[in-house]
């Protein structure tokens, strides 16, 4: 089994090639469903695929349900849902994308890629609580939203995982006005002036 290497992870040959197809899948759907900006497409490997590869990091064989929110295109849902095979297998993934069209692209790419998926089309803020150990969102909302979708459906002793770009302090400042909350930050490995914010025991101020 070849090694290949994405977002700082090891991954065995079979997980690179679902990546290369999932790809593939959004090339596809992209110029009929603006999956993701067309004037990123040419990166979307090294700007989408491995920027949502970063965040495998944070999965475990303990984890039961991972819920993320605002799934788009599958970035990160589709990308960790991928990783997972190998990685926590027993996990069950949760996107929630209320686009319909978009979370049609999601079931199809969870079907052909074999994924422990299910897709929800509905608003974060009005599906019944998940429950999740995790949850995640990239390019959704402010922080100080995040948390407040994070505390409807996390479990209590769950955690959240948001990248937020250069201007995470400020996002952070401005969550704390509203939420309570204990916060990690991790480099991005995509982004040497952003960060994956691990957000847990988040409660009203």
């Amino acid at each position: 089994m070849t090694a290949n290497e994405i977002g700082g992870l090891d991954v065995s040959r079979e997980t690179f090639e679902r990546l290369q197809t999932y790809e593939a899948l959004i090339r596809k759907w992209n110029p009929a469903i603006n999956l993701v900006a067309k004037s990123t497409l040419a990166e979307l490997w090294s700007r989408h695929i491995e920027d949502s590869a970063q965040i495998g990091a944070y999965l475990a064989p303990e984890i039961r349900i991972w819920a993320d929110f605002g799934s788009g295109g599958g970035l990160p849902g589709i990308v960790l849902a991928i990783l997972a095979l190998e990685r926590s297998p027993d996990t069950a993934f949760h996107l929630v994308e209320s686009d319909q069209r978009k979370a049609t692209f999601l079931r199809q790419a969870a079907q052909t890629l074999g994924l422990k998926v299910q897709v929800h089309t509905q608003r974060v803020e009005v599906l019944a609580p998940l429950g999740a150990d995790v949850v995640s969102a990239r390019a959704l909302a402010s922080l100080r939203m995040l948390c407040g979708f994070a505390a409807r459906h996390l479990a209590p002793t769950g955690f959240a995982i948001f990248p937020k770009g250069a201007n995470f302090v400020d996002e952070v400042e401005d969550a704390r006005q509203e939420w309570n909350f204990d916060l990690d930050e991790r480099v991005s490995l995509t982004h040497s002036d952003a960060r994956l914010l691990r957000v847990k025991s988040i409660h009203h101020v």
